[in-house]
């Protein structure tokens, strides 16, 4: 069996099945007494294992079917779920993570798991009680007599009579698969593969729709016409991994006509007379029997079809031709705009509308629950715990939180170096937390909602906080600040110094912390998504880390402005507003040009000397400023002229021109030249 059309199948179930395993090994961790949440884990394994063995990973496979084996003394009582039991089976879940993700990477699944299996085995085998074998729901036997397995309409039968006169045989098989057979499909597909080779079906009962769907118990009939003897068919058939039983009955022409005589309430009363049969080869439908449950199966059918998988490539693809659409849209604007013909504005403003929704609606498809993210967290917090001797409960709230897929794509990195932050520097050991009197266990949330454009993210505990004296010392040690400017930062100017590169507090380097890495990666990467990270702390209370992303990098709103001849974009995120000032306005304080906004003191920075524009000395009374801000920090940026506000296409400088200073892209207008998009969060640091 050719098993490539199923394999981007099997890679993205198995993720989902391991995934809640993970979830549901999590939960019985809380409530070790619920059959139920074994049952949900079982299953998944279960299906797994399935899977697994008709792909042919065998080592996949077996590793499961012990697992399942574990789980299965566990629902019947035999095994009583423990924190040492779990972290065997969490070990296993582990281990079949890593063969999956080797075989998604184009590797054979292979993996010394032979610790894993014996432990498992032992843990199996530790109570004096006769193994199981693996529990499956009952099905009912069918009780049709062989003489009665199919009827067959006109068509049928003369189909049936026309291979008669040409010396081929009529056989009715039934097929029985194993009752622990999962993928039912993949199976009646292989023995009508076969079955197509030695002759033709003319029949097969449940109908082709419901074989598909495996909307039937283990035992299916096909009627087939061949030239080949009953015995080979058999033997053929039980080739067929997961087939039990194939009985090959033999029918003439003279049976099936007096079958067909016989009174119509019998053929109602078998368990097979109440489908709606499309006949191969013919546009007749035939109803042998209208029931109530029909409506509710159509129902079922067409909402079964309203998701679909698809290809991120194939969006990444829609979504670059969209850019180039806006492009275009832009500049259809703009000559527009100069030729002042009422037809073509009509045309372009509908244009501009429709290009508006289509851009909704593929931004839409780009979002992703950063549940996919969160999803690795609740695991990874209870090892982390165990390892540090700590009680910690992780809440989560928000998963249903979307956001672009590029942004989730890089997201996950900070977050962990978050968490683990949390865990080690913030929540408390349960003696210390008791002696402070707080509960023995800590919370640690990780909570995610939309604001305006933007998402965010935080991480807050209920741990020790950022202690003052100890941040302080640290940064005066390395240089970070000097001991006159320490004395003047505010709290949440310290709290912000453990983002400083190569800055940690620990006193002793281990796997969890200690490295100064973590914290600086977690800037860099939120200001490369064009957001930023704010940190408030209270000593002895808690810490809150929350992160701002834009919703999407694709297409973003800025404010285009003037600079000498040169235009330059501002992202509307990062705006707050824009004011025209006087020359006299202008104040000097240390070194530094800035104005008085509002009873704040602004830092202005003039753009024409930060990107060196070539331009005539001019000394305007008025300037124009747009100010900006990063976090508590404004900057107000100096340039000729506002032209408006316009939404374009962000495009990478790539690799060569990575490094350029406050540029974070750049984008094509509508009158085909090109505008820098200017990195705010640059600029103000």
């Amino acid at each position: 069996m050719d098993t490539n059309p199923y394999f981007e199948m099997f890679i993205e179930e198995s993720k989902e099945h391991l995934q809640a395993c993970n979830e549901h090994l999590l939960e019985l961790e809380k409530n070790p007494e619920n059959i139920a949440i074994v049952n949900e884990v079982f299953r998944s394994a279960h299906t797994l294992k399935g899977m697994s063995a008709t792909m042919g990973y065998e080592d996949i496979a077996n590793l499961t079917h012990k697992m399942e084996n574990v789980l299965d003394e566990i629902r019947n009582g035999r095994l009583h779920v423990t924190v040492e039991l779990l972290d065997v089976v969490f070990i296993a879940v582990d281990q079949l993570e890593e063969m999956v993700m080797d075989i998604a990477s184009g590797g054979k699944g292979n993996l010394d798991v032979t610790d894993t299996v014996q432990k498992l085995h032992n843990i199996e085998t530790g109570e004096e009680i006769p193994l199981s074998a693996t529990i499956v729901e009952s099905t009912v036997e069918s009780n049709i007599s062989q003489e009665n397995w199919l009827s067959y309409d006109d068509y049928e039968m003369t189909v049936i009579e026309q291979s008669v006169e040409q010396d081929f045989s009529t056989y009715e098989i039934s097929v029985k698969l194993r009752e622990d057979c999962l993928l039912k499909a993949a199976r009646v597909y292989m023995v009508f593969e076969l079955l197509e080779k030695m002759g033709d079906v003319i029949k097969s009962s449940p109908s082709v729709e419901k074989l598909e769907g495996e909307d039937f118990d283990e035992i299916f009939y096909v009627a087939l016409v061949t030239n080949e003897s009953s015995e080979d068919v058999k033997k053929k058939l039980m080739k067929v991994s997961e087939v039990t039983e194939v009985l090959v009955n033999s029918v003439t022409l003279e049976q099936l006509k007096k079958r067909n005589n016989i009174d119509f309430d019998k053929v109602e009363a078998t368990p097979f007379s109440g489908n709606t049969e499309v006949i191969e080869g013919s546009q007749e439908v035939v109803v042998v029997k209208a029931t109530e449950k029909s409506p509710t199966t159509k129902s079922n059918q067409v909402q079964s079809s309203k998701t679909i998988r698809v290809n991120i490539e194939r969006l990444d693809v829609l979504m670059n031709l969209f850019e180039e659409l806006v492009i275009d849209r832009g500049r259809l604007q703009s000559i527009s705009e100069d030729l002042h013909n009422s037809e073509l504005d009509e045309t372009v403003e509908r244009m501009s509308r429709i290009t508006g929704d289509l851009q909704n609606i593929i931004l839409n498809m780009r979002m992703v629950p950063v549940e996919t993210v969160f999803n690795r967290f609740p695991k990874m917090v209870r090892q982390l715990a165990r390892d540090l001797n700590k009680k910690i409960n992780l809440e989560v709230i928000g998963a249903e939180t979307e956001l672009d897929r590029t942004v989730i794509d890089e997201i996950g990195d900070p977050l962990v170096h978050l968490i683990r932050n949390s865990l080690d520097h913030g929540v408390e050991s349960p003696e210390i937390r008791l002696a402070k009197g707080k509960p023995e266990e800590g919370t640690v949330v990780l909570r995610a909602y939309h604001s305006g454009n933007h998402v965010f993210i935080e991480i807050e505990d209920d741990g020790a906080g950022i202690n003052r004296e100890k941040v302080l010392k640290k940064a005066i040690a390395k240089g970070i600040v000097s001991d006159e400017v320490a004395q003047m930062l505010s709290d949440k100017q310290v709290a912000e110094l453990i983002l400083s590169s190569g800055f940690s507090t620990a006193d002793v380097i281990s796997d969890v912390s200690g490295r100064g890495v973590g914290l600086d990666v977690v800037k860099t990467t939120i200001e490369s998504l064009g957001g930023f990270i704010d940190i408030s702390s209270t000593e002895g209370k808690g810490s809150l880390f929350s992160i701002q992303l834009p919703l999407t990098l694709s297409i973003i709103s800025v404010m285009l402005v003037e600079l000498g001849e040169e235009i330059y974009a501002i992202p509307l995120s990062s705006i707050i507003e824009t004011a025209i000032i006087r020359s006299s306005d202008i104040l000097n304080a240390h070194n530094q040009k800035v104005i008085d906004f509002r009873g704040k003191v602004v830092p202005l920075v003039f753009l024409e000397t930060v990107f060196d524009v070539p331009r005539e000395s001019t000394d305007d009374e008025f300037h124009s400023v747009v100010l900006v801000r990063k976090g508590d920090k404004m900057a107000g940026i100096v340039v000729d002229s506002f032209i408006g506000q316009q939404e374009i296409v962000l495009k990478s400088l790539g690799a060569y021109l990575s490094s350029v200073f406050a540029i974070s892209g750049a984008t094509i207008l509508g009158n085909g030249k090109v505008a820098l998009i200017v990195d705010c969060n640059a600029l103000i640091s």
